[in-house]
């Protein structure tokens, strides 16, 4: 017990001195989880008292859960349930939560985060999120990507201005700027042995439910159509659809 320290002290010829607290917090005793929970709480309430205070705006501090190691820039707004852990930093200007989770990533300014998971990700600036969207480690979304509903993101590269809507699978693949990910969108990049990657141009457009069948590669304005299996690549500005998708026509 901490009361034992005293006299362990002494018992060992140490030099024992008084200290000064400011509350009783700082030297409270853990002996069981209900003591333990106790500090926890008492270490959560300085922690998001002092990102108050530097101009963070915590809507429920009860039920926010900030790391010791999280950097935010002011005038975020941090909703109820939000967790920030690790070495995350929050930029200028964002909206995280209600019911999301930021571990070890960079979010940008005025990034909209919302019922989400976000792992070892990079997200530049006005970037939107979820809800119920999952980055794991090495996604990089970039300026003004929107991320919608049910979409998981891993290993991935989503450049400037991509739209990814709905229910749609991104792993081991580099999007280029202006992309439009069509509902269902599913990158297979594992055929049992080896991950491969997938490369989609700028300007493309991938149409709802197409299976880009990896390592292929989009060209720049191409398009697929709804629910093809892409297997072969497709050249810049050229149609395909089908299963397997075959390129039925150029596009200019």
């Amino acid at each position: 017990y901490l009361t034992d320290l005293v006299g362990l002290a002494a018992e060992q010829g140490l030099e024992i001195v008084t200290a000064s607290v400011k509350t009783e917090d700082e030297i409270i005793g853990i002996n069981t989880r209900v003591h333990l929970a106790q500090a926890e709480a008492a270490l959560r309430q300085r922690i998001n008292q002092r990102w108050m205070l530097e101009g963070v705006t915590i809507l429920d501090p009860a039920n926010t859960y900030i790391g010791p190691q999280v950097e935010i820039a002011r005038d975020t707004i941090i909703l109820p349930n939000t967790h920030l852990t690790g070495r995350t930093v929050i930029g200028r200007g964002c909206r995280v939560g209600p019911n999301t989770s930021v571990h070890d990533s960079q979010i940008g300014d005025r990034c909209h985060l919302e019922h989400s998971v976000v792992e070892g990700a990079v997200l530049e600036e006005e970037v939107e999120v979820g809800p119920f969207a999952h980055l794991r480690q090495g996604a990089h979304l970039g300026r003004g990507v929107h991320m919608g509903n049910f979409g998981e993101v891993k290993n991935s590269t989503l450049g400037p201005g991509v739209k990814m809507g709905h229910f749609s699978y991104i792993g081991d693949a580099e999007i280029g700027e202006g992309v439009n990910i069509g509902a269902g969108t599913i990158t297979c990049n594992y055929d049992g042995e080896r991950k491969h990657r997938t490369v989609i141009g700028v300007d493309a457009f991938i149409g709802s439910d197409t299976m880009l069948v990896a390592p292929v590669r989009i060209g720049a304005g191409a398009r697929t159509g709804a629910g093809s299996v892409v297997t072969k690549d497709v050249p810049d500005h050229s149609l395909a659809v089908g299963v397997p998708a075959r390129v039925i026509r150029k596009l200019r």
